[in-house]
């Protein structure tokens, strides 16, 4: 059983808070791995932020000395000298934090480049089966909101998290330094506010994974809304497709509104307890200094250092909900990592030489997998029913020989199409290629021997002659205009503005629907491919069209094994042999004159043809 019957496209389901505890210190680990080949520069990032923390808390312990020993003695020599201890401070801190931030910021910059690399790479790597199940904006989210949040997480929250935190223990010590008894009545407070955050964290842990899920539905519709743009406008559905987006925009504000409340019932509370903290310090400090027990530069010292205390308590829950933002993203990128290729070349893969094309399917059965109640992420239940699309098919296909695929839509033809480029893998048999089953093979040596024509043709956006040297890169501009000549697409190109340097647009909007094939034909022939495979290649094409391009095919198809696809007569009437699927199961086999002499399935197929085409 191949990966496709088992849903092995498929990782580990992930749900909620289970997915985020059993897999936080993973990806923190993940994490630190991107960070890994840039560690010297994290480490003076790192000591760069110690230090700069250090002589950043030096100005409360400055200001003591200056009203003690400088202002109360009317000592201006002192002043001085604590005035340029000031500057030197300020210098100090300026540098070290010019350095730590620049450090962490090229740093995290750099890994979160990496990651982009390494999510695209993997996405280039998965099987055509996985992108079947998946929206494209979903994955498109992926790589930019996802990996965009965690741009905080690396940079700022990073630098936030040790400043903080080291401020924090430093801003202790200073107070205990200064007076022990305000210092622990200070510290009173501390647990009050440690169990708000408590509470912040618990309560804010759903609320932001879900707006990184709202925000990867609003770019999965969104894509998908502009890609069918054409056939919203056909169908008039526009107020339909406002309705849906406006329902997503609606579930990621109130998601958003979420977390807005968590915040304000938060922080101002925070605020709130530090000024109460604050309030309680003067007016006890206060009577201790007039009591004469304390100095005043004590008490203007320990109330300077409070700021310390009790801002880095408000950044870190501030951070919290960074984190948590980051976190979720952080999953949704691991959870698409964490999808296993399953069409990866074996270790001992075959490295095909020049092949002659001889194409066998040997008992081929095949089953796609139904999945139910597909989540928006990256990833979807295993849980799913099999559906056979190929049941027991033997067919051989010789060196050269074009064999044209019939039936009704879903007989199997697509899928006996997509396992000979193995874009799947058969659940039972084999598919070979000169011998070769193509599990044994390394894929780029069968693919750069094949190549693919679809129904539909997809051009990049760039010029025409950049999407016809698509199919071998590097090709010299006279290759290229004898491929398009060849196919019969030179007299169209020749007669636009800008000939092979125009502009096609995305998707190749600016041609029309005939013309994208006759490029696409033209890209399939200047890559010299030993396998075609044409998926209804001229079901876009008019009439008149293909007749320009009929001796281009012959060209196209000479010497070459080619699996056809197609409903058009004279498409058909080409081949050398003709195989009718019904069901995902060979029926009749034959050349044209045979099967219309059989009077079986074809000849209903072809009549049914001839008097549509009449």
């Amino acid at each position: 059983m191949s990966a496709h019957g088992r849903g092995g496209f498929h990782g580990p389901q992930w749900s909620g808070e289970r997915a985020s505890k059993g897999t936080r210190s993973r990806n923190l680990r993940g994490l630190l791995a991107l960070i890994g080949p840039y560690r010297l520069r994290a480490a003076v990032a790192l000591l760069a932020l110690v230090l700069g923390t250090a002589a950043s808390l030096a100005p409360p312990l400055l200001a003591k000395a200056a009203i003690d020993e400088g202002i109360r003695h009317g000592d201006l020599k002192v002043l001085v000298v604590i005035a340029l201890v000031f500057f030197t401070d300020a210098l100090l801190v300026w540098a070290l934090t010019y350095a730590q931030t620049y450090l962490v910021g090229w740093v995290g910059q750099r890994a979160l480049a990496d990651l982009r690399i390494n999510i695209f790479s993997h996405l280039q790597a998965l099987p055509i089966g996985f992108y079947e199940n998946r929206p494209a904006g979903v994955l498109i989210s992926r790589i930019t909101n996802d990996v965009e949040a965690l741009d905080s997480l690396v940079t700022d929250s990073v630098v936030t998290l040790f400043q903080s935190g080291l401020t924090l223990i430093g801003a202790a010590g200073v107070l205990l330094y200064l007076d022990v008894k305000l210092a622990l009545l200070t510290f009173c407070i501390v647990p009050i506010i440690a169990a708000g955050s408590l509470w912040f964290r618990i309560a804010s842990a759903g609320a932001f994974r879900r707006t990184r899920e709202t925000i990867g539905a609003i770019t999965g519709n969104l894509q998908e809304t502009l890609s069918g743009v054409r056939v919203v406008r056909t169908f008039g559905s526009e107020q339909r497709h406002e309705e849906q987006f406006a329902q997503l925009n609606e579930d990621n504000r109130a998601a958003n509104m979420t977390t807005v409340r968590l915040n304000a019932n938060y922080f101002p509370a925070v605020e709130m307890l530090s000024g109460l903290a604050l309030a309680v310090i003067v007016l006890y400090g206060g009577y201790q200094a007039i009591a004469g027990h304390i100095t005043a530069g004590t008490v203007v010292a320990f109330v300077a250092t409070l700021s310390y205390l009790f801002d880095p308590i408000q950044q870190l829950s501030q951070l919290y909900a960074t984190y948590q933002s980051g976190m979720a993203a952080l999953e949704k990128i691991f959870q698409l990592l964490d999808v296993r290729p399953d069409l990866t070349d074996r270790k001992d893969a075959t490295e095909l030489e020049r092949i002659h094309g001889e194409v066998v399917f040997e008992g081929v059965s095949f089953a796609y997998r139904r999945h139910r109640g597909a989540r928006e992420s990256a990833q979807a239940s295993t849980d799913g029913e099999e559906l056979y699309a190929l049941r027991e098919v033997s067919l051989r296909i010789p060196s050269g020989q074009t064999v044209a695929l019939v039936g009704a839509t879903g007989a199997g033809k697509s899928t006996m199409a997509k396992l000979a480029a193995r874009f799947y893998d058969p659940s039972e048999g084999r598919v070979l290629i000169d011998g070769h089953d193509l599990r044994d093979v390394a894929a780029h040596s069968l693919r750069s021997q094949m190549g693919i024509v679809p129904q539909e043709a997809f051009l990049f956006s760039g010029t025409i002659r950049e999407n016809i040297a698509f199919g071998r890169p590097g090709a010299s501009d006279e290759a290229v205009m004898r491929a398009a000549g060849a196919i019969g697409a030179n007299a169209f190109i020749d007669d636009l503005p800008d000939g092979y340097e125009t502009e096609v647009g995305e998707r190749g909007a600016q041609l029309s629907a005939g013309q994208r094939q006759l490029i696409a034909f033209a890209r399939a022939l200047i890559a010299d491919p030993r396998v075609l495979i044409l998926d209804e290649a001229t079901s876009n094409v008019d009439l008149y069209t293909e007749g320009h391009i009929e001796m281009g095919l012959r060209r196209l198809l000479a010497g070459r094994t080619a699996i056809v696809i197609a409903h058009r007569l004279s498409t058909i009437r080409r081949a050398g042999r003709i195989v009718v699927l019904e069901g995902g199961r060979i029926v009749e086999e034959g050349t044209h004159e045979e099967l219309i002499a059989a009077a079986g399935r074809y000849q209903r197929l072809y009549e049914d043809w001839s008097s549509q085409a009449a």
